[in-house]
C-alpha cells in the first residue's frame, strides 16, 4: 500500500542537506578512532580495520536489501488492519535501489545519508568487541544488522511505519519522532553492542577469581581525544540532515541544529569530568570522551525541537549516566565494554529519545505526520523506547546467538593473548614504537 510522503524539498534544501551529509563520514572516522583507541595497542590495526570492512559490508547489504525494506515515507509497503486503521510494518521497494531516482529529491538523499547511518550503526559494536571479536565474524554480524535489524526498525521511524502512525492512529503526538537517529542509529547499535558483548564474554584477565573488574586502560588517549572533534563536526551533519529529511525541518533551522548539538555534547563533557573529578580526584579522558560522545548521541531525537538550554540539561544528564552506566555494567553486571559502546550510544540513546518527549515542543506546521499535536508526545517516545528493550534488543541478541553456533564469534585464546594485529593479520599496528614486555631482550 502507498501512503502519503513528506513534501519536496527546495533547491535551497537540497543544497544544504548534501552539504551536511557530506560532514556525516567524519562521525565513523570519529567511532573507529575511539574503539581502536579505548583497545589494546596489539589490536588497535585490527579495530581499525575492521571499521573498514563493517562500512563496507553495511553498506554492500543496505544497498543489496536494507533500503528495500526500510523504504520511504509514501512508499510501497506491506500494512495490517486492526480496528479498522492501518498499521505499516515493513517496506516493499524493489532490492539494489532499483525505480530509485539518483538525483537531489529527498529519496535520494535519504537513501544517500542512510547509507552512512547503517555503517555508523554497525561501528557501534566494534568497540563492545574490542581484542577479542573476530574480523569476519563482525563483518557477518554487520550483515544481520544492516540486511534487518536496521531497517526494520529505521522503516517503522522514519519510513513511516507503524511507530510513526502513533500520532494519526493513537492520538500520541506526532507519533515516535527522532530526528537525528538517537534511537535508530545508535539505540539499534547500542543494543547490539550489548548483545555481542553478552556473547562474547569479557576479556582474558578482565575479572578476578572474585568477580571484581580490573582495569584495562585503552592505549591511546590522544587518538580518543581527537575523535571527539571529529565527532563533533559529523554529527552537526548528521543532526542537520535528519532534521531536514526526517522531521521536515526548514533550511533556516539548521543553526538551531548546531548550536544544540556542540550545547549538548559540551555539557556532557562537562559532566563526566565533573563526577570523575569528584569520584576519582581527578577527571578520567577516556569517561570525559565517552561523555562528549554520549551528549551528541542524546542531542541527535530532539535537536531540531528544543531550545538551547533543554538542550544543555539534555547533553549534561547524559553525560552523567554514561559516566555511571560505564562503571556500573563494568563491576555491577560483568559486561566487558572496552570502548564504553553500550552506555554512550545505547543508554545516551534511549535517554535523548525519551528527552524530546519531555523537552521538545514540535511547531504546527512541521511537515510531519499528521497527528495530534504535542499532547502525549512522551508515551510515544515510551513506545519506541518499549520497543527498542522489548524487541530489538532480544531479536539482536538471537540473531547473534545462532550465528555464533554456526561461526564463533570470539578469537581464540591464543589470538587473544598475541593480539589480533599479530593473529588475524600478521603485522602490528605499531612494530617500531611498542615491544610489549614479554618480547623484549634480557639484558
Amino acid at each position: 500500500m502507498t501512503q502519503a510522503g513528506l513534501p519536496v524539498l527546495s533547491d535551497v534544501a537540497q543544497a544544504l542537506c548534501a552539504a551536511l551529509i557530506l560532514a556525516v563520514p567524519l562521525v565513523a572516522a570519529g567511532l573507529a578512532l575511539m574503539n581502536a583507541g579505548l583497545g589494546r595497542s596489539r589490536s588497535a590495526a585490527h579495530a581499525m580495520l575492521g571499521s573498514v570492512c563493517v562500512l563496507a559490508v553495511a553498506v554492500m547489504v543496505y544497498f543489496v536489501c536494507g533500503f528495500s525494506w526500510q523504504g520511504l515515507p509514501g512508499g510501497p509497503s506491506h500494512e495490517f488492519t486492526v480496528a479498522g486503521r492501518p498499521w505499516n510494518w515493513l517496506a516493499a521497494e524493489p532490492f539494489f535501489f532499483r525505480g530509485l531516482p539518483l538525483d537531489g529529491s529527498r529519496a535520494a538523499l535519504t537513501a544517500w545519508l542512510q547509507m552512512f547511518g547503517v555503517g555508523i550503526a554497525a561501528l557501534i559494536p566494534l568497540g563492545a568487541g574490542n581484542d577479542r571479536w573476530r574480523l569476519g565474524a563482525s563483518c557477518a554480524s554487520t550483515a544481520l544488522l544492516a540486511g534487518w535489524t536496521y531497517p526494520l526498525f529505521a522503516h517503522w521511524v522514519w519510513g513511516g511505519g507503524w511507530l510513526a502512525q502513533l500520532g494519526a492512529n493513537c492520538g500520541l503526538g506526532y507519533g515516535f519522532v527522532d530526528a537525528g537517529g538517537a534511537g535508530t542509529i545508535h539505540a539499534v547499535g547500542g543494543l547490539t553492542a550489548l548483545s555481542v558483548a553478552w556473547i562474547l564474554g569479557p576479556r582474558a584477565g578482565k575479572y578476578a577469581a572474585a568477580g571484581m573488574p580490573m582495569a584495562m586502560p585503552g592505549h591511546n588517549a590522544v587518538l580518543v581525544l581527537l575523535a571527539c572533534f571529529l565527532t563533533w563536526l559529523g554529527w552537526i551533519g548528521l543532526n542537520g540532515s535528519g532534521s531536514l529529511l526526517f522531521a521536515g525541518a526548514a533550511s533556516g533551522s539548521i543553526a538551531l541544529v548546531a548550536v544544540n548539538t556542540t550545547l549538548s555534547a559540551a555539557m556532557g563533557a562537562l559532566a563526566a569530568a565533573g563526577i570523575t573529578r569528584v569520584r576519582f580526584g581527578r577527571p578520567d579522558a577516556s569517561l570525559c570522551a565517552n561523555g562528549w560522545t554520549g551528549g551528541l548521541v542524546a542531542s541527535s531525537a530532539a535537536c531540531v525541537f528544543v531550545q538551547p538550554a533543554a538542550a544543555a540539561v539534555t547533553g549534561a544528564i547524559a553525560g552523567a549516566l554514561v559516566t555511571l552506566s560505564v562503571e556500573w555494567l563494568d563491576a555491577r553486571m560483568g559486561v566487558d565494554d572496552p570502548a564504553g559502546s553500550i552506555s554512550v550510544h545505547a543508554v545516551a540513546g534511549l535517554w535523548g529519545l525519551l528527552a524530546l518527549g519531555l523537552f521538545a515542543r514540535i511547531p504546527p506546521d512541521a511537515a510531519l505526520r499528521p497527528a495530534a499535536g504535542n499532547s502525549n508526545q512522551w508515551l510515544a517516545q515510551l513506545a519506541g523506547i518499549a520497543v527498542l528493550l522489548l524487541f530489538i534488543l532480544p531479536m539482536t541478541y538471537a540473531l547473534n546467538r545462532v550465528l555464533n553456533r554456526f561461526y564463533p564469534q570470539r578469537v581464540a585464546a591464543e589470538g587473544e593473548s598475541q593480539g589480533l594485529d599479530l593473529y588475524e593479520l600478521g603485522a602490528g599496528a605499531y612494530p617500531e614504537f611498542v615491544t610489549h614486555r614479554e618480547d623484549r631482550n634480557p639484558r
